[in-house]
C-alpha cells in the first residue's frame, strides 16, 4: 500500500490532477455557502430537520439545501436526468436508442440532452422548493420586495443557474482532474457531513451523557460505524466472473466476464427513498407537521404505507429497493448482447452452449448475483433506521446507509483511476 502511495504521489501529472480536484471542491464548497436571494430562512431549518425527505436531500448536498444555498439541489437534478435518459434508450425513445449506437459521436449527443433535461428538472424542483417551504411556514421575502410569480421564478433560476455551475466543475474534474467529477461532488458533500455528524454524537452521549451507560453506547455506535465502512468496502469490490474461452485464437489467453455484486450502486435505495418520501413531504406540508394516530384514516394509512420508519412503509421500501435493483441491472448488462458478442469473437462459456442458452445462463448468474447485491442494499438501507430506534438518534446521524455506499464506490473507483493513470505514466517513461 505505501509502495502504492509512493508512486502516487512521485507522479507530478497525478499531483498536479489531485490538487486541481481539491481546488474545484473547495470552490464547490464556498458556493454552497451563497444563500437564496430574496428568500427568509427564518423559521425554515427547523422544518428541515423535521423531515426525513429534505434531511436525505441535504446530505447530498453536502448542506447547501439546510443553508438554503443557491446550490440546494447539488447535482441531484442531472443525476435524475440521466437515469431517466437511459431508460428511455430501452426502445422507448427510437432516436436515443440510435445515438446509443453511434459510439461517441452518439454519447455527445445524449449528454447534451441529458444536461438541457437536468436544468429543466433543476427549474421545476427549484420552484417546488421554494413554492413548498413558504406557505403556512412564517417565511417571507425580504422587506421592500413584494411576492410575485416573478419573484418566485427569478429565485427559482437562480438556484438553477447554482445546479449548472456543479455540473461545469464537474467537468472540469472529471476532465483535468481524479476520478469522475459528478460522483467526486456528491462524495465531497456528503464528507462535509460527517464531521458534524460526529459532533451531535459527541455532544448527545458525551457531553450530555448520564453516565457511563451513554459513553458505551457512544463506543458502540462508532464501533459499527467503522464496521459497515470496511463491509461497504468488501462488498463494492465482489465480483462473479463467468469464464470464457476463446477456440482456435492465437496469442489470446482465456478470459472472464465479470458481474458485480452491486451493480446498481446507490441508485435503487435513491429512487425507493425519494419514492417514499415525496408524499410524506406533501402530507407534512398540507397538515403541519407529522402523520399520526389521531390523524384522519387516510392520512394515519398513508403514514403507515410511505413512510419507511413504520412496518408496512419498511416492507414497501425494501420491495421498491428490490425491483429497482434488479431493474438497472438487467439495464446495465444485457445478457442477449454479451451472448452476441461472444458468438461474434468466436468465444463460449464452458459447459454452455452458444446462443440462447448461453442468454440463459447468464440471465440466470446476474439475477442470482443481483438478488444478493438487492439484500445487501436492503441491510445497508434499513441499519440507518434500526439503530435510530434503538439509540434515539438525531436525523442527522446515519450509521450506514446510501451515504457511505456512495463514499466508498468513489473513493474505490477513483482510486483505481489513479493507480491506472500512474502506471500509465511509469511504462510510458520506461519506453521513451
Amino acid at each position: 500500500m505505501f509502495n502504492k502511495a509512493k508512486l502516487i504521489l512521485n507522479n507530478p501529472s497525478i499531483r498536479k490532477k489531485l490538487l486541481f480536484t481539491f481546488l474545484i471542491l473547495f470552490i464547490y464548497k464556498i458556493f454552497t455557502w451563497i444563500p437564496i436571494p430574496l428568500l427568509d430562512t427564518t423559521g425554515l431549518t427547523a422544518a428541515i430537520e423535521n423531515s426525513d425527505f429534505f434531511v436525505f436531500l441535504n446530505t447530498f448536498s453536502g448542506g447547501a439545501l439546510g443553508r438554503f444555498s443557491i446550490m440546494a439541489l447539488g447535482i441531484s437534478p442531472y443525476i435524475t436526468a440521466s437515469i431517466v435518459i437511459q431508460i428511455l434508450q430501452m426502445d422507448i425513445v427510437p432516436l436515443f436508442k440510435e445515438w446509443g449506437e453511434q459510439g461517441e459521436i452518439g454519447k455527445k449527443k445524449i449528454n447534451k440532452v441529458t444536461r438541457y433535461a437536468g436544468l429543466t428538472l433543476a427549474f421545476f424542483n427549484a420552484l417546488a422548493l421554494i413554492l413548498g417551504l413558504s406557505p403556512g411556514l412564517g417565511t417571507e421575502l425580504v422587506i421592500g420586495v413584494l411576492p410575485s410569480p416573478l419573484v418566485y421564478i427569478y429565485m427559482a433560476l437562480v438556484v438553477t443557474g447554482g445546479t449548472a455551475i456543479i455540473l461545469w466543475l464537474a467537468d472540469q474534474i472529471t476532465q483535468r482532474g481524479a476520478g469522475n467529477g459528478s460522483s467526486m461532488i456528491i462524495a465531497a458533500g456528503i464528507l462535509t457531513s460527517i464531521p458534524a455528524m460526529m459532533t451531535l454524537l459527541w455532544d448527545q452521549f458525551v457531553n450530555r451523557g448520564t453516565g457511563a451507560g451513554d459513553t458505551v453506547r457512544y463506543i458502540i455506535i462508532m464501533t459499527l460505524f467503522i464496521a459497515v465502512i470496511f463491509g461497504v468496502t468488501y462488498m463494492q469490490i465482489a465480483t462473479r466472473k463467468i469464464p470464457v474461452q476463446y477456440a482456435n485464437r492465437q496469442g489470446k489467453s482465456d478470459s472472464n466476464i465479470p458481474i458485480k455484486l452491486n451493480t446498481a450502486g446507490v441508485i435503487p435505495v435513491i429512487f425507493a427513498a425519494t419514492l417514499l418520501s415525496v408524499p410524506m413531504t406533501i402530507i407534512g406540508m398540507t397538515t403541519g407537521g407529522q402523520a399520526n394516530a389521531g390523524s384522519s384514516g387516510l392520512i394515519y394509512w398513508l403514514d403507515q404505507i410511505f413512510n419507511y420508519v413504520n412496518p408496512i412503509g419498511m416492507i414497501v421500501y425494501v420491495g421498491l429497493i428490490f425491483l429497482f435493483t434488479l431493474f438497472y441491472a438487467f439495464l446495465q448488462i444485457n445478457p442477449e448482447k454479451i451472448a452476441d458478442k461472444l458468438a461474434k469473437e468466436n468465444s463460449y462459456i464452458p459447459g454452455v452452449r452458444p446462443g440462447a442458452d448461453t442468454t440463459d445462463f447468464i440471465a440466470r448468474v446476474l439475477f442470482k448475483v443481483t438478488m444478493i447485491g438487492a439484500t445487501y442494499l436492503s441491510v445497508l438501507a434499513l441499519i440507518p433506521i434500526i439503530l435510530s430506534r434503538i439509540f434515539n438518534l438525531p436525523p442527522q446521524v446515519t450509521i450506514g446507509g446510501t451515504a457511505l455506499l456512495i463514499i466508498v464506490g468513489v473513493a474505490v473507483e477513483t482510486t483505481k483511476q489513479i493507480e491506472n493513470d500512474a502506471n500509465e505514466k511509469t511504462y510510458q517513461g520506461f519506453i521513451n
